[in-house]
Order: C-alpha cells, then structure tokens, then sequence
C-alpha cells in the first residue's frame, strides 16, 4: 500500500510543494503552505491520509516517471497493450491570474484507448478534520472547519464516501483536465476548461525555462546540477524568501523506528548552505531574497539569547513538537511528527554557517547594509560571550550539552568571516576582541578536540567518537587539507563501521550510534551530505596524494 519514496516526484509553486507517485497518486499536499496541515496525507497514512489518484483502470501497466526537459512539471506515463496513458502534473508558477489552481492534473491518452479512473478524496488538517463536499458547476467543493477546496474538472464528477470519484474511457488525443483551488468562504468555484489549462501549462514551463537559464554552470554534471538547482528552488518560499529544509513530515530514518521529524521549517543551518549552492551557480535573487528575511530574524531576535535554530517560514519562532497518534506512519513507522523541539535548542554552530553565507553574499551578490552590519556586531559579540559553554550540536542530539568540535570550529568561522568583512568593507569593530576570541577558539579545538589515542579530531571533547561533521575544516580553511592531522581524521572516517570508520560502500554515516549517545532509540542513516564533504576533503588532500584523488574521483561517481 506504500509506494517506496525514490517513486515519487515532486512538484511545487514556492508556496508548498506535492508528492506524486509513479501509480499517479499525489499523496502529499499542505495548503496553502509547506508547513499547513496536510490535505493530502496517504505518504504516512495509506488509509486515512487521503489522496488524489488518476490512473489506468485496467492492471498491466507498467509507469515511468519524468520531468518536462529543464522544469518542475512532472509526467508520468502508463504503458499497457490497450494504450498509453500520461498524467501531467504542476503547480502553476509564473504571470498566472490570482485565482488560478494550486495543482493542476492532466490525463491524456497518447495511443490506443485506456479508461481511467479518478478518485480525489482529501483528508483535511492530517486527517483530523471532517469535510463536506458539495457538487457545483464545473467541478465539487470540499468544505471542512480549517479549509475550503474546489476541484474543476473537464468531466463529470460523483460523490462517493467524501471523495470525488470518476471513471472515464479516452481515446488517441483525449484528455481530461482538473485543477483545485484554495477557496475564500463564500467564493465559488472558478472556471476551468482545456484552454485555461493550456496557458498556464505553457506559462509554467516558459517560467522554469527562464529561471534555469539563469545558471551560470557549464561543467560535464550540467544535468545533474540543473536538476539539483530546480529541486532546491522548490524548497523556497516566495512570500518571505525563507528556505523549507524539506516539504515533508515525519519520513523514518529507518523503517520502523521513531526517527521521524518535521522538517517544513528554515533551519539557519541548512538555508545557508543552500545559499551558498545558489550563488556559486548564479542565483542570486533567492539569496537577497533570503537575505532580508535573515536579516529580519537578526534585528528581533533578544540580545541575551541569541538566534535559535530553525524558525517559522514567516520568522515567527514557535512550533512546538507533538505526535498525531491517529496515523500509522510511513509503513508503520510511528510516531508521526509535526511540529520540531529542535528550534528550543542550544547549537552554537549556526553563527559560523550564517556569518559565512553573509560574507559569500557580500562577495558574490551584494553588500550588504550597516544597518545589517551592526545587527551581525552584535552577534558575533554575543559568541564572544558564549563560545566556551556546551552545545547540543549540529546532530541535534537530545542528550545533555557537550562541547562538539563542530560548534566550536564553526564559532571560530563565525569571527574568521566577521573579521574579514569587517576589513573588505573597512566596517567598523572590535577587532581585537573578536581576534582574541577567535585565536582563543583555534588553540581550544587542536588541544581538546584532537584525540592521541584516536589519532583523529573527534566529535565532542572528553570523548573519541568520529563525526563526519569535521570533514568540513578544510573546507572552511580551519585546517590545510594536507595537514598532518587532518589527513588522519580523513583516513580514520574513511574507514568502513567495522573498522571503526564511518563509511559504507561511498555511504557515510554522520557519527557512530554504538560509538556516542545521542539520546534516542533506533539506528542512524547515512547522510548524503557527508560522503560530498568526504568527496571535497579528500580531492583538496589529493593535491599531494594522487591515489586520494582518484578515490575521491570513484566516490563521486558513484554517489
């Protein structure tokens, strides 16, 4: 009943984004935003999360799923011995009327005759929420307590159990059309037919033919990094220029375990790093874009607290963590999450990924302000503070602080990059404090995250557990890649688990569960991120090792 999740596409309008299934199931949708309670929820609950589904009534098929060359529009094509049905789904984007659909869908038969079946049937506010559908002209309403939804179709719809429901015969060139709309209360359902569908179906790809234009790459991985860049816009949220760290909710870590978090929020941490990929490929309007509403967090945020973590897509900061004990999670793995406790959180490293996407933005994009630099003087005064206490880490592990070398190394980059702008810009400082402090931070972490036992940098002090998370010291000219001690960490990590490294068959693991608690129960994925820091690290170490290169020549390829 569950599709594995590489079988989904993703669509989006920079609003929220949907799921769609090789079955031709779109079963995720919030709305109107990432982070809105569900509409469509059968990714983590099959029976009652609902679901809009558009395929061949008939067994036999067999789907294939590609995007529009160069585009966020999905299709999916059935193939079977009677014909071959396609299903374009997208989320209209561009110059489109104010009242256009946030989902448009379209089946239509490319060769032979295929009848098909429909089924919307939404489940609003995660399933929580009862709705009642009403038949109008041109289509149905769903109206619920939290929500109105109307569904315009091209072919006449039945209502069965809340869901709207049809099952029609198409031939060679045939198609049917349907669009849903977020309703005020009170509005009717608007107008939709084939000709509205095909305007914003042309204005939809001219918008991302445009858009990907813009990327300034030309190297040998041109798709692979188009696809990539077209992926990360999605996760961009137009009306703040927030960055989502992912559309959805709750997906395990592993089957069965509890590992499973909302990730619909702006984690400062990973919306720098997204950053820095834009501007390296010349999107510059999502990083100014992102900028101001970083900028806006720096100038409310309360002078003894400091930043927190992961904010609201609207800067707002609470999003308390609870369990919707009512769905059975993905596969059965429960508990499902939404909201995150990670935003209460204690992680001193999030000044060294901000201060560092500041400085590439002044760099690469724009300079910035002195309003904006006075509102960073009091930030990294503020790490002047605090560098010495404990943290819960870039892992948000839910144990007591520990004083990570990942923190302290990206506190260290936090001033590094402070005191660099400072001196481009000829900003004024207290140059000699954030200098002290910095140099301070450089001897703290060769003295007490170097382990001699371990022969590696580790990933608390008092301890001598691996983190992949210290790849990134070269990368962010803590370290000379070719450092004595910096090629030992890069050969402990590169080791496989039953080693005591990190890394499996070019997976890498953020740390070793065995090794370091982490205050949870389960296992612990690889992470994708860490075997590209892997890749990076060992290429700038294969400057003078060349059978460094070429490994890390392998890994990448095949990663």
């Amino acid at each position: 009943m569950y599709l594995p999740i590489e079988d989904y596409g993703l669509i989006g309008d920079m609003r929220s984004a949907a799921l769609v299934g090789r079955n031709g199931s779109v079963d995720w949708l919030c709305l109107p935003h990432f982070d809105s309670p569900s509409v469509f929820a059968a990714l983590l609950d099959a029976e009652k999360g609902g679901s809009f589904h558009i395929a061949p009534r008939h067994d036999g098929v067999a789907p294939k799923q590609v995007y529009w060359p160069e585009t966020n529009v999905l299709v999916t094509r059935f193939l079977g011995e009677r014909g071959v049905l396609q299903v374009t789904d997208y989320m209209p984007v561009g110059e489109c009327p104010a009242d256009a659909p946030r989902l448009v869908r379209v089946a239509e038969v490319v060769r032979g005759e295929v009848e098909v079946d429909v089924a919307c049937r939404p489940a609003f506010d995660y399933a929580r929420a009862e709705h009642e559908v009403d038949t109008v002209e041109g289509g149905v309403v769903f109206r619920s307590p939290c929500l109105t939804l109307g569904l315009a179709s091209t072919c006449a719809l039945a209502v069965v159990d809340g869901a709207a429901t049809a099952t029609v015969s198409l031939k060679t060139g045939e198609q049917v059309c349907f669009g849903l709309f977020v309703l005020e209360s009170g509005a009717t359902l608007p107008r939709f037919d084939g000709q509205q569908q095909k305007a914003l179906f042309d204005e939809s790809i001219g918008y991302w033919h445009r858009w990907i234009a813009q990327c300034t790459y030309r190297g040998r991985w041109r798709e692979q990094v188009y696809r990539s860049a077209l992926a990360l816009k999605l996760m961009t949220f137009e009306p703040t220029g927030a960055i989502v760290a992912a559309p959805t909710c709750s997906l395990p870590e592993t089957l069965g375990g509890s590992r499973n978090w909302d990730y619909r929020y702006t984690w400062l941490r990973d919306a720098a790093f997204t950053l820095y990929a834009f501007l390296r490929i010349g999107f510059t309007a999502e990083a100014e874009a992102f900028m101001r509403w970083l900028e806006a967090r720096c100038r409310e945020c309360i002078a003894e607290d400091g930043l927190q973590p992961v904010y609201c897509l609207d800067g707002s900061s609470e999003m308390p963590e609870r369990t919707l004990d009512h769905l059975e999670g993905y596969r059965g793995s429960a508990p499902v999450r939404i909201g995150n406790a990670a935003a209460t959180q204690f992680q001193l490293d999030l000044y060294g990924e901000v201060l560092d996407a500041v400085y590439l933005y002044n760099k690469h994009a724009q300079q910035i302000s002195y309003d904006f630099w006075t509102e960073l003087v009091e930030l990294l005064d503020w790490v002047c503070e605090h560098w010495q206490e404990p943290d819960d880490g870039i892992w948000e592990a839910r144990t007591a602080p520990r004083h990570y070398v990942y923190s302290k190394l990206m506190m260290w980059v936090a001033l590094d990059r402070g005191l660099r702008l400072a001196e481009k810009r000829s900003f004024p400082a207290p140059r000699e404090k954030w200098l002290s402090v910095r140099d301070a931070l450089y001897r703290d972490i060769w003295e007490n995250g170097w382990s001699d036992s371990r022969d590696a940098f580790v990933q608390h002090y008092d301890g001598d557990a691996l983190d992949a998370a210290n790849l990134i010291m070269p990368l962010v000219f803590f370290t000379s890649p070719t450092d004595r001690r910096m090629i030992a960490t890069l050969d402990a990590i590169n080791r496989p688990p039953s080693e005591g490294g990190l890394v499996s068959d070019s997976l890498v693991f953020r740390y070793s569960a065995e090794a370091t608690s982490d205050g949870l129960d389960g296992e612990e994925g690889a992470f994708n991120l860490c075997t590209f820091w892997l890749v990076e690290a060992l290429t700038r170490a294969g400057r003078t090792d060349a059978e460094k290169l070429r490994e890390a020549r392998v890994l990448f390829e095949k990663m």
